[in-house]
């Protein structure tokens, strides 16, 4: 028996909301194809203005939605799961944080559930994001995955991996944006330092930022070449490359990309 909500929303966080106001204003579902229940209260008036119909009742949503979109913490997932036990075909989208599929499956208890497990970075806010999400228990379904995938393309690029590589994952994708923005910063102190106005500084290593990463993205060039060309505009930045090389950059973002893991690892929250 179809379902009257296409997409039933338990819990809120970030991601969930910005999932649900990616969806919506980008048409991809109908405001009434969607209901939300456990949101917080901090969540609560921007669901209400994408015209999300809210309510007080778990189960009510886990019966009448196609798909849940899950965004619990591990505190609340068993008292969530109590309210699903009549429902014979759970198909559960998870971005609760640090919540593994096997966490989830097992508190819900039905064979037939299936459950994707999905992480965003924070640029997903603003529809430029990159979203890791593991897929491979809706593989039987074409259908399924069509959707799963044209919903999270509303706000950012899909990429369909195992679940076994959301550490890394979460320390390149989710946790690189703080590095990026540090470099950012560090761009532009030095062009203040180099009598640049900040505001000045500030465009000039956006646009640089944003341009460089277009180039990249083309695939026209390799890395090395494009650094290469970067280089060839009379020698100043190859003085500048070598210095970085000296001072181990490349090595120090990977320094910082392997205390992420340990983070993770040492919470056991991937």
């Amino acid at each position: 028996m179809k379902k009257q909500f296409k997409l039933g929303l338990i819990g809120s966080n970030l991601t969930a909301r910005t999932i649900i106001k990616g969806a919506v204003l980008s048409d991809f579902l109908s405001q009434k194809k969607i209901i939300a229940s456990g949101v917080r209260n901090e969540d609560i008036s921007a669901l209400e203005e994408l015209g999300v119909q809210l309510v007080d009742d778990d189960r009510y949503v886990f019966e009448n939605s196609e798909f849940q979109l899950l965004a619990v913490s591990a505190e609340e997932l068993k008292s969530v799961s109590s309210n699903a036990k009549a429902v014979k075909q759970l198909k559960i989208i998870t971005v609760a944080d640090g919540l593994k599929k096997s966490e989830i499956k097992s508190a819900f208890g039905a064979s037939s559930t299936k459950i994707a497990r999905a992480v965003a970075n924070l640029p997903c806010t603003i529809g430029s994001g990159s979203v890791g999400i593991d897929m491979s228990e809706y593989n039987s379904s074409f259908d399924d995955i069509e959707f799963i995938s044209n919903l999270f393309d509303c706000i950012g690029t899909v990429l369909s991996v195992d679940e076994s590589k959301f550490d890394a994952i979460t320390s390149i994708s989710v946790n690189g944006p703080a590095y990026v923005f540090m470099f950012i910063d560090g761009l532009i102190d030095a062009g203040v330092k180099q009598g640049l106005k900040r505001s000045e500084a500030k465009l000039l290593a956006v646009q640089t930022l944003l341009g460089s990463a277009e180039m990249a993205e083309r695939e026209e060039y390799t890395l090395s070449e494009l650094i290469m060309k970067a280089c060839n505009n009379g020698g100043s930045a190859l003085g500048g490359v070598k210095s970085l090389e000296k001072n181990r950059f490349r090595e120090v973002i990977g320094e910082a990309v392997a205390e992420s893991i340990k983070s993770l690892k040492e919470r056991g929250t991937q």
